[in-house]
This record gives C-alpha cells, sequence and structure tokens, in this order.
C-alpha cells in the first residue's frame, strides 16, 4: 500500500511539473512569505499540543467527510486550540490537493503541514510555494540518500520536516538526519494496522531537544492521555475531528485531557 501511495502521489506531482515547470515552481518557492516557526509552535508546554488535520477520506476508511471549505474547517480547529494544522494533499486515496493547502494557509495564522507522499524535491518546492510551513516525510518511503535529500531541501527552504518512523530503526535514520520534529505512527502504512503502544516503546529513543509526535489511533480523551503519559509532546488527530460534530469542543476535550500529569 505504502509503495502504491509513493508512486501515485509521484506520478501525480509529475503531471503537474509538466504543466508548470520545476524552475518556474521553485523560484515561486523562493518568492514565497518566510515559513513560519514550527519548533516554537509546537515546542513542549503544560499541555499537548495538538496538530488537527484536514482530511477527507483515507485508504483504511474510506470516505470520511466531504469538507467543502477545508478553511473554515481550519479556522474551527485553530479557535479550539490546535497548534497547527495538517493538510491532506495525496489526491487518489485521501481527495486532497494542494489547492486545499493553500486556503487553509490563507486563513490561519498558525503553522501548517502539507501531509502527503513526499518522495520528489518538486513536491518539497511546491510545498512551500503554496505556503507550507510543515513537510511530511515518511522515513519507510525513502532510501536514507533521498530522506537526507529531502530534509536539507525542506530546511534550505525555511520548512520544517516532520519525519515519520514506525520502528526503532527508523527512529534512528531520522535521527541521522538531523530531524527536528519525529513523528510516530500508530498505524503501519503496509498493512494499515493499528498500536497505539507503538509511540510508547520508541519515545526514550527520541532525544530531549527533538519534538515528539504521536500519530493515528485517536478516538478520545483517554487516547490523547495516553500518548501524552508515554512523552508525547504533540499529537496529530485527524478522524476523531472530521467525524465529530462538534471540532472546537472535541479539540478542547483533547487538551484538557493531555496536562503535565496526565
Amino acid at each position: 500500500m505504502l509503495s502504491d501511495l509513493v508512486a501515485g502521489a509521484v506520478a501525480d506531482a509529475a503531471e503537474r511539473r509538466a504543466v508548470r515547470s520545476l524552475e518556474a515552481v521553485e523560484a515561486d518557492a523562493r518568492a514565497a512569505t518566510p515559513a513560519l516557526d514550527v519548533l516554537s509552535a509546537l515546542a513542549p508546554g503544560e499541555r499537548v499540543k495538538i496538530i488537527a488535520e484536514v482530511k477527507r477520506a483515507s485508504p483504511s476508511r474510506g470516505p470520511l467527510a466531504e469538507i467543502a471549505d477545508p478553511a473554515s474547517l481550519a479556522v474551527s480547529y485553530q479557535t479550539g486550540g490546535a497548534s497547527a494544522i495538517s493538510v491532506l494533499t495525496e489526491q487518489r486515496r485521501f481527495l486532497g490537493s494542494l489547492a486545499d493547502l493553500e486556503a487553509v494557509r490563507a486563513a490561519v495564522d498558525i503553522p501548517v503541514l502539507r501531509k502527503d507522499f513526499i518522495a520528489d524535491p518538486y513536491q518539497v518546492y511546491e510545498s512551500r510555494a503554496a505556503g507550507a510551513d510543515l513537510v511530511l516525510l515518511i522515513v519507510a518511503a525513502l532510501d536514507q540518500q533521498q530522506l537526507a535529500e529531502l530534509h536539507a531541501l525542506i530546511v534550505q527552504l525555511g520548512m520544517t520536516a516532520l519525519v515519520e518512523t514506525h520502528s526503532a530503526e527508523e527512529v534512528e535514520r531520522a535521527l541521522d538526519v538531523g530531524a527536528s520534529v519525529v513523528g510516530v505512527n500508530a498505524r503501519d502504512l503496509s498493512t494499515f494496522e493499528l498500536d497505539r503502544e507503538l509511540f510508547g516503546t520508541l519515545a526514550d529513543r527520541i532525544p530531549s531537544g527533538v519534538i515528539r509526535i504521536a500519530e493515528s489511533a485517536v478516538k478520545e480523551p483517554a487516547d490523547v492521555a495516553h500518548y501524552r503519559a508515554a512523552g508525547a509532546d504533540v499529537v496529530l488527530v485527524g478522524e476523531a475531528l472530521v467525524t465529530g460534530s462538534d471540532p472546537v469542543a472535541t479539540l478542547e476535550s483533547f487538551l484538557n485531557a493531555g496536562t503535565v500529569n496526565a
């Protein structure tokens, strides 16, 4: 599944590149308003930080929410206390787009994550051109040279990489390229099975000074409290927000659960 998702995302990027050249998109990226300070926005605090996600669908669950107005949803997330907004831009299985990211970027003043299957420098440049402050890199999808080169480009453009891991070996690979933000995804992207305990088994391998993000398997406040107790600085939440009736109230309940003593 992961290899198919990456191949599809790269193929879609190649189609965009045929319309707008790498040189043109790079120029757009370098002319864009500077990226926001992600490390300050996600720095450890008394309460857990939350990255709230704009997500229409997923391969594991199918359609989740129509989200006709991603900007409005993002404003609700910011109102509810989110520290950053994640936008799924993969179009084949998640039904997202760069237009979603651009709309969200224009609507909020907190960092925005481009959550996609990034494997080509063109995707990094278009992320910055669209206003992304944070870009997802999935260790399992990249060889070490790709990971290092894409991470370096993200940093060069003033953005921050969220380097996603699923094992002790992948955490080491993330740290080897200098990742300042490391995520542990409870969802195995090959089988799509969930393991909420995975974060706790890997958290101690992520040194202090590196922001630790728990991803997936969040349905209720108790899940946020669980991750916080295991050492998460930040929790990324998607499906629980887009499928609920009141994202602001849901966010507030999650934040209240993620106190220092949780």
